[in-house]
C-alpha cells in the first residue's frame, strides 16, 4: 500500500530525524504564511492608518472562519493518525472523506455570516465611515469565498496525518507566494490590475486560497496515499462525526477563543483610551503585534503539525516510549524558537513597528507593549506542546480548557482590571494568563501519565 514506508517510519525511525523530517516542511510553510501575514499588512498600511485599523478589526471574524477550518482539520488529523496506527485503513479513509464533506457544509455557514453580519461586526468597534467601509468590504469577500481556505486546510490536515508533510508545505507555499505577488497588484492597481485598496487585499487572498485548494485536492484525489477519498460509498456516520469533533470541537473553540480575545482586547482599549488617537494607536499596535507574533508562533505550530501524527500513531500503536520521545523533542525545539522570538521583540520592537509606517505615537506606545507581551512567549512554547499532545491522543477537551483559561477566564478579566489602573499595563495580562495556563497543563499531563498513559505498557527499543 502506498505510503506504508512513511507510516512504518513513524513507529520505528529514530525520533529526532523523524520529527525533523516531518516538522521542517510544515515549519517552513508556516514561516512563509507568517511572512505573507506581515507583507499583507505592510501593503495595507501604505493606504493609511484607517485601512490598517479596518483590517485589524476585521481579523477576529476572519479568525473564526479559520478556526473552523483548522479545528475540524485537527479532529480529522487526529482520527486518521489513530486509525492508521491501529492499522484500520478503511476507517482512516472514511474519516478523510467526512472531513471534505464537513468543509463544504462549513463554507455554506460562512457565506451566510459574510453576507449579513460583516458590517454590523465592524460597526461594534468603530463609527468612522472609512473604517467601517474598508472592514465590511474585506470581511464580505474573505468569508463569502472561504471555500478555498476550508477545503485546502482540510486536505492538508488529512495528508499530514499520513506522514506526508511535503505536499501540505508546497500547498501553503504556493498560496502565500501568490498572495504576496497579487497583494500590491490589486491593492495599488499596478499594470492593468484595478486599484481596489483594502478590497484588493481580500481579492488577492481568496484567489490564492482557491489556487492552493485546486492543487492539493487534485493531489488528494488522484495520487495514491494511505487514505482514499471515496464519495460513491460515502455515508454520513454519527460515530465518525463524534470521533472527529471530540477533538475537533475543542480545537475550534480553542482557535475561536483567540478571536473573542482579540475583540475583547479591542473593546477594552476602546473603553479606557484617553482619546481617539490613543485608541486607534493601541488597536493598530495590537493588530501589528498579532501579525508579527505569527512569525514566532507559526514555526512552533508547524512543529506541532509534524509532531501530532507521530504522537497519535504511537499512541494508537501503544508505544509509550516513542510517544514521550516525540513530546520531549518537540518541547525542546519549541522553547528554542520562542526564546529567539522573545529576544527579537525585546530588542527589535522599534524596527518591527517601523515596517508598518507607524507614526510617533504608535511607536512610543508600541515598544513597551511589545516588550511586555513577549514575556509570554517561553511559557507559551510549553503550553502549545502540551496542547499538541492532548489533541493527538484524543483529549481535545483538555486543550480547550487551557485556551479558555489563557484567553478568556484569566486574560480578559486581568486586562480589564489592569486597564483601569493604566491602559499601558494591560499587556501584563498576557504573561499572567500564560503562566496560569501552563500550571494547569502540567497538572493535566500528570493526570494522564497516572491514568491513560499508564496503560500503554508496550516497550520498544529504538
Amino acid at each position: 500500500m502506498s505510503g506504508t514506508k512513511t507510516m512504518n517510519k513513524m513507529g520505528t525511525k529514530p525520533m529526532f530525524p523523524l520529527l525533523m523530517s516531518m516538522s521542517l516542511p510544515a515549519m517552513f510553510s508556516m514561516l512563509i504564511q507568517a511572512l505573507y501575514n506581515i507583507v499583507d499588512s505592510i501593503f495595507v498600511s501604505q493606504l493609511g492608518s484607517d485601512a490598517l485599523n479596518a483590517v485589524s478589526l476585521a481579523y477576529p471574524l476572519q479568525m473564526i472562519m479559520i478556526s473552523f477550518a483548522v479545528g475540524t482539520g485537527v479532529g480529522v488529523n487526529s482520527l486518521i493518525a489513530r486509525r492508521l496506527g491501529a492499522k484500520e485503513y478503511d476507517e482512516a479513509s472514511d474519516a478523510a472523506t467526512h472531513g471534505i464533506v464537513i468543509a463544504v457544509a462549513t463554507w455554506v455557514l460562512f457565506v451566510f455570516i459574510g453576507a449579513f453580519f460583516s458590517r454590523s461586526f465592524i460597526s461594534i468597534f468603530s463609527d468612522k465611515v472609512s473604517i467601517v467601509t474598508y472592514g465590511t468590504q474585506y470581511l464580505s469577500v474573505v468569508l463569502f469565498a472561504s471555500l478555498g481556505c476550508l477545503l485546502s486546510v482540510m486536505a492538508e490536515k488529512s495528508l499530514q496525518a499520513t506522514g506526508n508533510m511535503i505536499i501540505p508545505m508546497i500547498t501553503q507555499l504556493l498560496g502565500a507566494v501568490i498572495n504576496i505577488i497579487l497583494d500590491p497588484l490589486f491593492i495599488h492597481g499596478y499594470w492593468f490590475f484595478p486599484k481596489l485598496e483594502v478590497l484588493g487585499a481580500a481579492v488577492a487572498t481568496v484567489i490564492a486560497q482557491f489556487i492552493s485548494m485546486f492543487f492539493i485536492i487534485s493531489i488528494l484525489l488522484f495520487k495514491k496515499h494511505e487514505i482514499k477519498i471515496n464519495f460513491k460509498k460515502f455515508k454520513l456516520k454519527g460515530t465518525v462525526l463524534f470521533n472527529i469533533y471530540v477533538v475537533g470541537f475543542p480545537a475550534i473553540i480553542m482557535q475561536s477563543i483567540g478571536s473573542v480575545m482579540v475583540s475583547g482586547i479591542n473593546g477594552i482599549i476602546s473603553a479606557f483610551a484617553s482619546s481617539v488617537a490613543v485608541k486607534e494607536a493601541y488597536i493598530n499596535i495590537f493588530g501589528i503585534y498579532f501579525k508579527l507574533q505569527s512569525f514566532v508562533f507559526m514555526p512552533v505550530f508547524g512543529l506541532s503539525q509534524g509532531t501530532s501524527p507521530i504522537i497519535g500513531f504511537n499512541y494508537g500503536a501503544r508505544n509509550k516510549k516513542r510517544m514521550y520521545s516525540a513530546l520531549k523533542i518537540c518541547l525542546a525545539v519549541a522553547v528554542v524558537i520562542m526564546c529567539l522570538g522573545f529576544l527579537l521583540f525585546q530588542f527589535g520592537s522599534q524596527f518591527l513597528l517601523s515596517l508598518f509606517e507607524a507614526d510617533k505615537l504608535t511607536v512610543d506606545l508600541g515598544i513597551p507593549a511589545f516588550k511586555i507581551i513577549s514575556l509570554c512567549f517561553i511559557p507559551a512554547a510549553v503550553g502549545i506542546t502540551f496542547s499538541t499532545l492532548f489533541q493527538a491522543v484524543g483529549k481535545g477537551i483538555m486543550s480547550m480548557l487551557m485556551s479558555i483559561l489563557r484567553q478568556l477566564i484569566v486574560l480578559l478579566p486581568s486586562a480589564f482590571f489592569l486597564a483601569q489602573i493604566e491602559l499601558s499595563v494591560l499587556w501584563y495580562a498576557f504573561p499572567i494568563a500564560e503562566a496560569v495556563a501552563l500550571a494547569v497543563a502540567l497538572l493535566m499531563f500528570v493526570y494522564l501519565t497516572k491514568h491513560d498513559f499508564k496503560k500503554l505498557d508496550k516497550e520498544v527499543t529504538e
